[in-house]
């Protein structure tokens, strides 16, 4: 499948030069998925995530290692070394990687570990405290996805994380709440305490719907007003279980909504995820 919205209008954003996109995947048919996944590999080439690159005018990315692949970061460093130097990545290492190996992944470009903790994930909670401190050794941080509900059943590990913590999918509430809501104000305790969030994937959770995902755009808006400093935008592509798929722009656009001005908008497209991912 070609890539979608191609030759569609672009986003009404007027995009920052050096724009990232923090958070995608790459799928290529030569790679097998892992026994523990759930998920089949959706349509993902980086031949077509460029197109949306272009469209976007984005720059920068980070490719993520996605749940169908397991441990196996091999289509993401391999996409990571087609790229360049403008790309970054997140994998899923276990405890059977040496030191060297991290060594080794950190000299490709790998700057954080993914703890997917939805079904199909990886990597288990029992591991996160020892492979935290492993690779902050290296300078990495932890990706964390979890149904944003379960966060009180795994706080103390949370907050006792020697590494930055970055929270995917604008906590990714699988029942979107508002922003009273005490464990909301847990989650946002951890952004006013130094933690990262993406602005992303608001159409796996809302249920309102585009084009600003009022429902899940309001615990944005709290996140972005609690740290603007460590707000990072994302276009999750390719948009894995989602039929059809959301238009990209649309994506981007959220930023409109979200975010009151221009200066805060290149924070959060250039220079946040400068600093964290080290372009």
């Amino acid at each position: 499948m070609s890539y979608e919205y191609e030759g569609r209008p672009g986003p009404r954003l007027d995009v920052p030069a050096g724009a990232t996109d923090t958070h995608m995947h790459i799928y290529e048919p030569e790679y097998a998925m892992a026994p523990s996944a759930l998920l089949a590999p959706p349509d993902g080439k980086l031949e077509d995530y460029k197109k949306v690159q272009q469209r976007l005018s984005l720059e920068r990315v980070v490719i993520v290692q996605p749940t169908t692949y397991g441990t196996d970061n091999s289509c993401t460093l391999d996409a990571m070394a087609k790229i360049g130097d403008s790309a970054r990545g997140v994998v899923a290492v276990d405890t059977t990687a040496s030191d060297q190996d991290l060594q080794e992944l950190t000299a490709k470009g790998i700057t954080g570990i993914r703890f997917h903790m939805l079904p199909g994930g990886a990597l288990p909670w029992d591991i996160l405290p020892e492979m935290a401190a492993r690779v902050h050794n290296f300078g990495w941080h932890v990706q964390l996805q979890l149904d944003g509900q379960e966060l009180p059943d795994h706080i103390d590990v949370i907050r006792n994380l020697p590494c930055p913590l970055v929270i995917d999918h604008v906590g990714k509430f699988l029942e979107p709440v508002p922003v009273s809501d005490d464990i909301f104000q847990m989650m946002l305790g951890l952004v006013e305490n130094g933690a990262w969030v993406k602005l992303s994937a608001a159409y796996e959770t809302s249920k309102i719907g585009p084009p600003d995902f009022d429902d899940v755009g309001s615990l944005a808006k709290a996140f972005v007003a609690a740290a603007p400093e460590r707000m990072l935008w994302a276009s999750n592509w390719p948009h894995p279980g989602q039929d059809p798929r959301p238009d990209d722009s649309v994506l981007m656009d959220t930023l409109l909504d979200w975010v009151d001005s221009d200066a805060l908008r290149h924070k959060i497209l250039v220079d946040n995820p400068a600093k964290l991912y080290g372009f």
